[in-house]
């Protein structure tokens, strides 16, 4: 019986910026765990951005241009990396029949 290989997005990217993948068959690599491992930490960082980042939004925090800018650069690599993870995830989730 031989298991199905599949892609799986990693979360980071290849030589000049261009996706990065694994060719799987579900077992726990190395590899595998250590993408576990990034995501799980990409994740808690997009949480702590994004909680650090409300107060920032405020009408009284008054924050300059270039605060903004700082601030919206780190939501948006936060949403990226949550966006690349929710990607793999859901090539991850067998097909319902």
């Amino acid at each position: 019986m031989s298991q199905t290989r599949r892609l799986r997005l990693l979360p980071w990217s290849g030589p000049e910026g261009k996706p990065a993948y694994l060719v799987t068959d579900g077992t726990a690599s190395p590899l595998a765990l250590l993408a576990d491992r990034v995501e799980a930490q990409q994740m808690e960082t997009a949480a702590v951005v994004l909680s650090l980042a409300q107060p920032m939004i405020e009408e009284e925090a008054n924050l300059t241009v270039d605060e903004l800018r700082f601030i919206t650069r780190r939501l948006i690599e936060a949403l990226t990396d949550v966006l690349n993870i929710a990607e793999s995830r859901s090539r991850r989730i067998p097909p319902v029949r």
